[in-house]
């Protein structure tokens, strides 16, 4: 059973690299920020040689260490261990980061310390193989990431957003430990491997569906989902290194807690349908708000409100694998992002070119889709999409209005040759690249995540209804620059600047704007 304890080891070299951190809380604290950054090497290394040991011994959960059944244990499989791995690659990063662009400040180690304990708990989160560790670790991973959105204890604004993030945390804790509760009755364990085992089978009834449907609250709350996402594109007050792991780790939690419930969730059609719908609508309310942000580092937390949204909408559809995909590679990109935003702004003021450098005609944007549509008959076909489900289908077609979109500026009438064959290789490769790593998503997860069921009625009716927005969405965003100063849109890019106003609505629910929640 070792090799189902060694999960174990990674959060427990970041604890020890917190205390030495806690040990030495103010500036320049130069040994101890030298051992947690070796804490999280250390952790990266432990989670490769767990995805080495995983590929020859197979999943499993490790023994429960703890009294009443309560306790640590480690589930290794698929899902857990690419996670793991993700993690402590973007937590090193992060604290490598961190170590030079906190340097001097006061409470640089005490800093340093509260990132450890995030990622320790995130870790003791992704691994867990009970329902105990499993909310304790959700609970506690919040709950230290809230010490690091208030770091600067004297910004009002970071204040505030600390404080709306807080309290949508709280209800979905409540609706974790609920959930978990009913899981236990249901099943009569709280192991999670043979709760995912009996679902599979169709076991757990009413009790079942119910938790279900509290897993997707916790989720929908935890990923910031319309109309509870306005904290997360608040929290730009914190340290980029929060930035970073925020919305490079910490806002993955909700998908994952649906993708490792996927069994479950499976037992209620009915909630998969809300996550269709929630999901696929904040996925384009945040992309259409992302454009008309001045801020990189806020127009990057509306772009995270948009790949959260489309994560919690793959859930939806039930294609679990393609989601923990997407996961993967939504955190790697936005961990780059914000980690290299400064230097993006300094790039683009050097070059002091505003704008696109082509602007697409409607003649322009059509041949675009005509060309998207050939690259995904093409590409699709070649990797046997015909024969996959019709969810994966759709999400093929989502994915060629993406491709649609990046195509269409190369394809503007004053477009260099150069751009327009750029635009196309990179479409082209990029259309390889998902359904490349789509194949391979499938075949790993194969025998732990389910595929996906065959559609209902309302199924049906969704995907059509997704096709037809993120289609027209698409046209939109790529003819943004044509319609975007137009004197007839100044009042619709006003409003969807603002959100359409339901963080304003929010904030007055729990008095987010009263001076009293700003001290």
């Amino acid at each position: 059973m070792l090799v189902f304890d060694l999960p174990l080891l990674a959060p427990a070299a970041l604890l020890a690299g917190a205390a030495a951190c806690f040990s030495k809380s103010g500036a320049r604290p130069r040994a101890v920020l030298r051992l947690a950054e070796m804490s999280a090497l250390a952790a990266l290394a432990i989670a490769v040689v767990c995805a080495a040991m995983l590929a020859v011994t197979g999943a499993g959960t490790g023994p429960r260490a703890g009294l009443f059944g309560a306790g640590l244990s480690a589930r290794a499989d698929a899902v857990s261990i690419t996670m793991l791995v993700l993690v402590t690659f973007i937590g090193w990063i992060v604290l490598r980061f961190a170590s030079t662009y906190l340097d001097g400040e006061d409470r640089q180690g005490a800093f340093t310390g509260w990132l450890c304990l995030t990622l320790a708990a995130v870790l003791l989160l992704v691994t867990a193989g009970n329902l105990v560790q499993l909310v304790a670790s959700w609970i506690a991973t919040s709950l230290f990431l809230h010490r690091l959105l208030v770091f600067y204890r004297e910004r009002p604004r970071a204040q505030r957003a600390a404080r709306k993030k807080f309290i949508t945390a709280r209800l979905g804790d409540l609706a974790l430990i609920i959930a978990a509760a009913l899981l236990g009755l249901a099943y009569r364990t709280g192991d999670i491997g043979q709760i995912l085992v009996a679902a599979r089978n169709g076991e757990g009834g009413s009790l079942a569906v119910t938790a279900a449907a509290l897993l997707a609250v916790s989720a929908l709350l935890k990923s910031a989902q319309f109309p509870t996402h306005g904290w997360l594109t608040e929290v730009m007050e914190a340290p980029t290194p929060v930035s970073a792991l925020l919305h490079a780790g910490v806002i993955n939690a909700g998908g994952f807690l649906l993708i490792r419930f996927a069994d479950v969730l499976l037992l209620a059609p009915g909630v998969l349908a809300v996550l269709v719908a929630v999901g696929g609508f904040t996925a384009l309310f945040g992309s259409v708000v992302m454009l008309t942000q001045p801020s990189v580092k806020t127009a990057l937390a509306w772009s995270t409100v948009a790949q959260m949204g489309f994560m919690i909408f793959e859930c939806g559809l039930a294609l679990f694998p393609l989601a923990l995909l997407h996961i993967a590679a939504h955190s790697l990109y936005k961990a780059h992002a914000f980690l290299a935003s400064g230097g993006a702004v300094d790039a683009v003021a050097a070059v002091r070119r505003p704008g696109p450098v082509a602007i697409p005609s409607a003649v322009a944007v059509g041949r675009a889709f005509l060309s998207a549509l050939l690259i995904f008959a093409l590409v699709g076909f070649t990797f046997g999409l015909p024969h996959k489900s019709p969810q994966a289908f759709a999400l093929g077609a989502i994915l060629i209005f993406g491709v649609a979109y990046m195509l269409a500026q190369g394809f503007a009438d004053a477009a260099p040759r150069a751009l327009t064959r750029r635009t196309a290789g990179y479409a082209v490769a990029t259309s390889i690249g998902y359904f490349a790593l789509q194949a391979v998503a499938i075949h790993l997860t194969a025998g732990v995540l389910p595929p996906a069921p065959a559609p209902g009625a309302l199924e049906w009716a969704l995907i059509i209804l997704a096709l037809l927005s993120f289609g027209l969405v698409a046209v939109l965003q790529a003819m943004f620059p044509l319609w975007a100063y137009h004197p007839a849109a100044t009042g619709l890019r006003v409003h969807l600047a603002n959100g359409l106003y339901a963080n304003a609505a929010f904030d007055r629910l729990i008095g987010g704007w009263s001076l009293r929640s700003a001290s």
